[in-house]
């Protein structure tokens, strides 16, 4: 029951953290660096996300506590720094892009560790139907799917780039 009440204690830290300017930190320290690009931030938060998903840490990165007070804005004022003139259009696609690596990272991150939900479900619909497999096996043939998820979705973001600095050139 402690587990449960620390997203009591976890959710008012957030908010007091947001009101004192956090997301502004954040968007001021990567509009600093005029090489960064918002798909190489999106891409280094995916493969953080995917790597604690593996090992089972699924709740330490996440919408509510990652993406909307940190990543979203250093993804907006990346993409700021490429392209000064970012439309409204514009902004919400790279919140949308920084929500949907979350999902991306953590949907196919967690199949690889071995307690995860999926996994059991998967182990226990299969004995009950006769066939023995070992949860391992579910994770070793979980790495192929995260690593061609990450590859796709990088590409994306890579995508998403050319796009911004088109848009640059072209305004």
């Amino acid at each position: 029951t402690r587990y449960v009440s620390i997203i009591w204690i976890v959710l008012p830290v957030i908010g007091l953290l947001e009101a004192y300017g956090l997301q502004q930190h954040a968007r001021s320290l990567i509009g600093r660096v005029r090489s960064g690009a918002v798909g190489g931030l999106l891409t280094g938060y995916l493969l953080i996300r995917q790597l604690f998903a593996a090992v089972g840490l699924t709740s330490v990165a996440g919408h509510a506590q990652t993406v909307r007070p940190l990543v979203a804005p250093m993804a907006e004022a990346a993409a700021e720094a490429q392209n000064p003139a970012l439309t409204g259009d514009q902004r919400e696609e790279v919140k949308a892009y920084s929500a949907a690596t979350d999902n991306i990272g953590l949907f196919f991150g967690e199949d690889i560790f071995l307690a995860i939900g999926s996994i059991l479900l998967m182990k226990g619909v299969l004995d009950g139907y006769g066939y023995e497999i070992e949860p391992l096996h579910f994770s070793l043939w979980a790495i192929p799917t995260a690593i061609a998820a990450f590859l796709i979705h990088s590409f994306r973001l890579w995508r998403l780039d050319r796009r911004m600095r088109k848009q640059e050139a072209g305004a």
